[in-house]
This record gives C-alpha cells, structure tokens and sequence, in this order.
C-alpha cells in the first residue's frame, strides 16, 4: 500500500506541472479561439532569461551573497520581459489579424514560436544554464510510522506542486470572479459580438497573453530547476499536449484535472504495467489516452460541446 501511495503522490505531483504548462494553451485558446503553439517556445524564453538575470543581477548589484534577493529581482525582471513580448506580440502581429480565420491565427503562433526560439538564442545564448531558486532536492521519507519503510516524497517535486496548485487557484478565481475574466470568456465566444458590446479585443488579448507569459515564467522557472535550461526545455510543451486535449481547451479545471489523470496514468501503468510489456509506457501512454478520449468525446472530458446549428 505504502509503494502504491508513493507511486500516486509521484503522480499528482507530475500532473500538476503537466497542468501548469497546459494552462498555457488554454488561456490563449480562451481568448482568441486559436490553439497556440508557440506556448513552449514562451516556456524556454521565460526560462533562459529568469536564468540569465539571476547570473546577471549579481554582477550589476554586487548582492551575489543574497540568493532569495537575486533570485526575486531576476523574476522581476523576466516577468518584465514577458509582458514586453506579450504587448509585442499583440501590437506587431494580433491587431492586425483580428476576425481573420482560425487557420491564419495558427500560423501567426508558429511564426511567434520561432521567432522567440532564435531572439532567445541570440540575446541570451544556446548553451545548457541552471536555475537554483532553493529549492531541495533530498527526499524525505514520510508515514513512516503508518506504513513499512514509511513513503519517499521528493521535495522539489512536492513544492513545485504546490506552487503550480496555487497558481492554478488565482487563475481559476481570475477567470470565474473578475470582469476581465468574464470578457476573456465572451471574447472566446465570439470576437465581433464582445466587440460590438464594448469589449476592447487588443486589450483583452494584451492581458490574456501577459497572463500566459506569467504562466510560461513559472513553467519555465520550475522546469529550468528540475532538468536544467536548454533548448531542448520548449518540447515540455509536447508533454502537456494530450493534458490539453484530455481536459478540453476551453476548461481551466479541465486543465488541471487533465494534467493529474496524466501524471498518475503514467505512473501507476510504468510501474504496474510496464514490467510486464518490456517498460516504456510512461512515453506513450498520454497519447493514446488522448487519442481514445478524441474518438467518443472531441472536446475533451471538460470542454464545451460546440453545436452548431444549419
């Protein structure tokens, strides 16, 4: 029970930063009805400049003693990048492509995605960079005295969740509470109609993808902490692709609970499974669940069922 235990919370805790970069592609599919994929693109670039300010601020400040300060100013200011790139990206590419075809907004993100890939290359340099933002990485065994040989719990990973949890919470209240919110949503119904009540689309799309921005620095953030900054972090991005699909792109909470059936899916099948079909199932296993999911329900478990009426 104890290894089973562990195997789950292993799992919850995976879904969750599934779900963090998940949340990426449904904000912005929420705002502009376009499934944007120049999401793990904006992961690396938040990634390679929280790491790079973090090696830069003590050299401009001489505060390299003071981890948490440097730490905290170099989210600052990536955060600050962020939004540049979300105001420019709404400025120079989304004002002017307003009311034009779902196909034509796709492309505009995969002309985003490699557009940010090489600036980031090029400001910021391609080489490996670690993020150090203190968090532990030791284990610690718990319930020791509930079940035998207690449950293995990694530390970062449990933070991490957290984190990504709490996240997850202030958007999910964002969007279900404010009126920007509400006008997110009505702008994702309909552009015309929304503009036609008033609703300024080229501010609701500014703060949609600032908001996503905030959510790829943090994705990038604790990714960057787990498996190091490089290029090859904008394929996480892939991973939280049948998230998506499995929650339904319209859903926050689908999102969320997208990303925890993944995590544990994964888990539990390498674990119980995977010994009895040679292991690799962890690889696979999103996928065709998302696909299984796509055949009887193609909105997803949690998205809206579009009808449309002749």
């Amino acid at each position: 029970m104890g290894f089973f235990l562990e195997t789950l919370l292993g799992g919850l805790m995976a879904g969750m930063l599934y779900s963090l970069v998940a949340l990426g592609f449904v904000l912005i599919y929420k705002a502009s009805g376009v499934f944007n994929f120049a999401q793990g693109a904006m992961v690396l670039f938040a990634a390679l400049a929280m790491a790079r300010f973090a090696e830069w601020v003590p050299l401009w400040t001489g505060i390299a003693d003071n981890r948490l300060v440097t730490t905290s100013i170099a989210f600052i200011l990536a955060g600050v990048v962020m939004f540049l790139v979300a105001w420019t990206v709404e400025r120079l590419v989304l004002r002017h492509l307003v009311n034009q075809e779902g196909t034509t907004l796709l492309m505009a993100t995969l002309g985003i995605a490699y557009l940010l890939d090489g600036v980031g290359q090029s400001i910021f340099g391609s080489d490996i960079y670690k993020i150090d933002i203190g968090m532990p990485k030791e284990p610690i065994m718990a319930f020791e005295a509930t079940f035998p040989g207690g449950i293995l719990i990694n530390k970062e990973d449990l933070i991490a969740a957290v984190i990504a949890a709490g996240l997850v919470i202030l958007l999910t209240l964002f969007f279900q509470k404010t009126s920007t919110g509400r006008a997110l949503r009505a702008v994702a119904d309909d552009h015309q109609a929304a503009q036609s009540i008033g609703i300024p689309l080229d501010r609701i799309w500014v703060v949609v993808w600032c908001v996503a921005g905030v959510v790829a620095l943090v994705a990038g953030m604790i990714w960057g902490s787990k498996l190091g900054v490089q290029f090859t972090l904008s394929t996480v991005a892939m991973r939280a692709l049948p998230v998506v699909i499995l929650g339904g792109l319209t859903s926050v909470p689908g999102a969320i609970l997208g990303g925890l059936i993944i995590g544990v899916g994964e888990k539990l099948s390498e674990v119980f499974l995977g010994p009895y079909v040679g292991g690799g199932i962890e690889i696979w296993f999103a996928y065709v669940l998302a696909l299984i999911v796509l055949l009887f329900r193609p909105q997803g478990l949690f998205g809206e069922k579009i009808i449309d009426r002749v």
